[in-house]
């Protein structure tokens, strides 16, 4: 909670125009990275989609396309997350479930089937096992023969969040940076219009975290990402224009705002200033951002609607290249179609109706928001110093420093709901029953649908070939070479993410 409740000039001692804020489209970027912001290109609007099968969410896809959506979003099942193929034990009560159901090439096929991936972006959440969901997408798009310079969209990838707070790790750090660092080579070399990694937020402050510390951990991430392409012998301006960022919008409006200024201005410094990139764009934080999953309540799910429009107005006030905004029946269910399509609808009237497209950074200059966006920028670097005395970001998580500082966080947030020092409305205060909603199913057949797939795919395949690919790629994990074209390999003869994964945990073994 802020002290004030009046912010004058004089709470801005300091404050100069051309060093802290600039013109848009200038360093620092504090007021948005493009010159005209929207008035030249809305944010491109995704809703996170997957569940059941690929024909499932082939259809959800198509029809968000048809309902307006610009871009898609890609949610996978846990079992393809952690590199587990669908007839694995582990697997048993997950398929479709949480996200769409992918083991082979096949399936990634059928997701995409009718959709020309030449004429959407498409972003893809998925991190330890996301070389081998983007060499699937690659192969896809190789087989709608599609120039491999005209794929455009975004690969998670940060798996330093996963040790964070998500969870959803395989490897060791290390072998899991080599594989990062391989994409982004890769990518920087054959694929131009992809986005290599999205620097990861998001779960972060899901997990409980503080504005501050949300972009304090990400950027500190990026950082580490950086440093390993260079090692790698890339040059900083060849693949950092690549790098994008994902935010959480929360419901504090002005902090969140502030947040995405302050972020973009603390990027564009480490960029110039610690690794000297020259291209003003390598200096951007092209971000996405979606609302945030642990405010919406079961109580009262349509409240969820007026949470979700306050946070996305915040997004787009605080400059994002990209939304997605979440439907009020998440807290019960993946989302219906009547919510998602009021998600969607909710990004086009603030796009369309609201007015705050015509005006680039309209709060810029606010007494108050200048100092919140000033007093953000200066606790982020506070933690950076921390974290630098713990020896860098790897070394603080393996000490289990934002773990720990997170952790806390989340308890302090939970003790002022508990106290009702923080109000939640329909959940603490204003309490209220509300009528059910219609809630999304999973078909419980998907289990055995997917699985007769998968041994269609294994009995029809050349699996002299498979063993050959997966041999070949096993080899070279011991070694140093990019393992980004060989994972192609494997893919395109129909090698399955679990045998791909388990080749790597031979080599690289597993984080414990």
């Amino acid at each position: 909670m802020e002290e004030k409740i009046v912010y004058l000039p004089e709470d801005l001692e300091g404050f100069d125009y051309e060093k802290d804020l600039g013109r848009p489209g200038e360093f620092p970027f504090t007021r948005g990275i493009h010159k005209t912001m929207y008035q030249g290109r809305l944010w491109t609007m995704r809703q996170f989609a997957g569940f059941g099968s690929a024909e499932d969410t082939n259809k959800r896809f198509k029809y968000l396309l048809e309902h307006g959506e610009t871009g898609l979003s890609t949610a996978f099942h846990l079992p393809t997350l952690m590199g587990y193929d669908s007839d694995n034990p582990l697997a048993v009560g997950e398929i479709g479930k949480c996200g769409v159901a992918i083991d082979s090439l096949k399936d990634m096929e059928i997701l995409f089937k009718g959709i020309p991936l030449d004429k959407v972006t498409t972003s893809m959440t998925i991190n330890a096992t996301a070389p081998i969901a983007l060499a699937m997408y690659v192969a896809v798009a190789k087989k709608q023969g599609v120039d491999m310079t005209q794929i455009g969209g975004t690969v998670q990838n940060d798996i330093l969040k996963e040790y964070i707070c998500q969870n959803t790790f395989i490897f060791p750090i290390e072998p899991s940076l080599r594989l990062i660092t391989d994409t982004i080579e890769y990518c920087a070399k054959y694929l131009p219009k992809w986005n290599t990694i999205s620097i990861s937020g998001y779960h972060i402050r899901e997990a409980g975290s503080t504005a501050v510390q949300e972009a304090a951990f990400t950027l500190a991430d990026g950082m580490v990402y950086v440093k390993k392409a260079i090692e790698r012998g890339l040059d900083v301006d060849d693949f950092s224009p690549r790098l994008s960022f994902f935010f959480n919008v929360h419901n504090d409006f002005f902090e969140e705002i502030a947040k995405l200024r302050a972020a973009r201005r603390i990027w564009a410094k480490i960029m110039r200033e610690k690794f000297e990139a020259k291209n003003p764009r390598s200096r951007m934080m092209r971000c996405h951002a979606q609302t945030a999953g642990c405010t919406l309540t079961s109580q009262q799910p349509e409240n969820n609607v007026v949470r979700v429009a306050l946070q996305a107005l915040a997004a787009a006030l605080g400059g994002v290249q990209s939304l997605h905004t979440n439907s009020l029946d998440e807290a019960l269910a993946l989302p219906g179609k009547r919510a998602v399509t009021i998600a969607l609808r909710t990004q086009q009237i603030i796009a369309h109706e609201s007015g705050i497209t015509n005006i680039v950074d309209a709060l810029g200059g606010s007494y108050f928001l200048e100092f919140l966006t000033k007093k953000i920028e200066k606790e982020v670097n506070e933690y950076f110093g921390k974290i630098e005395a713990l020896g860098g970001m790897v070394r603080a998580i393996e000490r289990g420093f934002p773990q720990e500082e997170i952790a806390k966080a989340a308890s302090q947030y939970q003790k002022e709901i508990e106290e009702k020092k923080r109000i939640v409305v329909g959940v603490n205060d204003f309490i209220g029953s509300a009528p059910p909603i219609p809630k999304l199913k999973i078909n419980p057949k998907i289990r055995e649908k997917q699985l007769k797939r998968l041994q269609e795919v294994k009995a029809k395949r050349d699996n002299e070939k498979v063993q050959k690919n997966l041999n070949a790629l096993q080899e070279a994990a011991k070694g140093k070479e990019n393992l980004m074209p060989l994972i192609l390999e494997a893919v395109e003869s129909y090698a399955t993410i679990g045998e791909i994964s388990d080749v790597f945990r031979q080599v690289f073994g597993e984080y414990k």
